[in-house]
């Protein structure tokens, strides 16, 4: 029978040795919930214009800026590229030569902006950023968002420039009756792009211009909470770029989201919300070979997920210290 005197020694024992097991990592069960964390700081965007809104969005988190601040700044740097013909300045116009911009942004604390149709200033997220801070509101729209945007002081900026103008003529001059205004070029390349802090603050923000030539007033999912973007503090975010009308039918984004809540990976909950896509819309699917929809996400681990509903969609990832650009798998 072992002695009070042995027990306590040989306690005092196994403690010492478990705390050096600890320092030297070979301890099984000294795994933390920070130990679990795969990596942080975390920048995923949409499409190529993602590697330079990474690379902004890293620059922020350097200096101390939070999730918030990079998906903001990042996504500006497409808004301000007139080379980017699918967002912000150089966007290409609706039916009516008109260049119409939608734009949202979300943090970790539900909190949320949106915009649409807005036509006089060229950087859509920051008035959606202005609108979550200043207001009671979420969703400003048309004449009221550009009002709202020139009370807050953004400058007035005539959005059509020469090149989109001139692909505009180009399409009038090749319309036909069979035209229907919902896929007539492929320019689905909305920037979402999401953010994870050092801290564990996540945010997301989504611009866009739209889709080329179409019906004068139509808005897609890129503005709309829950279908373009969703972003939960407790689980993480997701974002969505392609045929918006698919996404808003479903949710999308939200419904990534909420797979991971329930414990799904990232990337099994792109895959899991993209068949439903298919399921519901399915008959326009069919009819249309270049109907894309992707979702990308990240979780708190800091796990991504990135799937197109076809072949070709891209997206740029930062992480571990690395801008990449790669290619997503696809659902069908």
């Amino acid at each position: 029978m072992v002695g009070r005197r042995e027990f306590l020694k040989s306690s005092v024992i196994f403690g010492l040795g478990a705390l050096v097991f600890r320092k030297l990592k070979f301890f099984p069960f000294a795994e933390t919930s920070e130990a679990k964390v795969q990596s942080r700081p975390v920048l995923i965007s949409t499409w190529r214009q993602g590697i330079a809104a990474n690379e902004m969005g890293m620059k922020v988190l350097s200096e101390g800026g939070t999730a918030l601040d990079a998906v903001e700044l990042g996504v500006r740097t497409a808004e301000d590229d007139p080379k980017v013909m699918s967002v912000g300045y150089g966007g290409l116009p609706d039916e009516c030569g008109h260049v119409t911009l939608d734009a949202c942004i979300m943090d970790w604390q539900f909190n949320a902006g949106a915009v649409a149709f807005v036509q006089k200033c060229k950087n859509p997220v920051s008035v959606a950023r202005k609108v979550m801070e200043l207001t009671k509101h979420v969703f400003i729209v048309g004449e009221g968002a550009d009002r709202f945007a020139k009370m807050m002081g953004f400058p007035e900026v005539d959005l059509l420039t020469d090149e989109a103008r001139k692909r505009w003529l180009e399409w009038k001059r090749s319309m036909s009756q069979n035209d229907n205004w919902l896929s007539p070029e492929e320019n689905h390349d909305t920037i979402a792009m999401l953010a994870l802090d050092q801290q564990g603050r996540v945010a997301g923000a989504v611009t866009t211009s739209g889709l080329a030539w179409k019906i004068h007033g139509r808005v897609g999912d890129s503005p709309i909470i829950g279908a373009g973007l969703y972003v939960d503090g407790e689980v993480g975010a997701a974002g969505s770029t392609g045929v918006g009308e698919a996404v808003i039918r479903t949710c999308g984004s939200f419904l990534v989201v909420e797979y991971m809540r329930n414990g799904m990976h990232p990337q099994k909950a792109v895959e899991e919300t993209l068949k439903r896509v298919l399921k519901v819309n399915k008959k326009w699917i069919d009819k249309d070979p270049n109907f894309q929809v992707a979702f990308i996400a990240v979780n708190l681990k800091g796990e991504i997920g990135a799937m197109g509903l076809r072949k070709g969609f891209q997206y740029a990832l930062y992480k571990d210290g690395k801008n990449q650009f790669l290619d997503a798998p696809n659902l069908i």
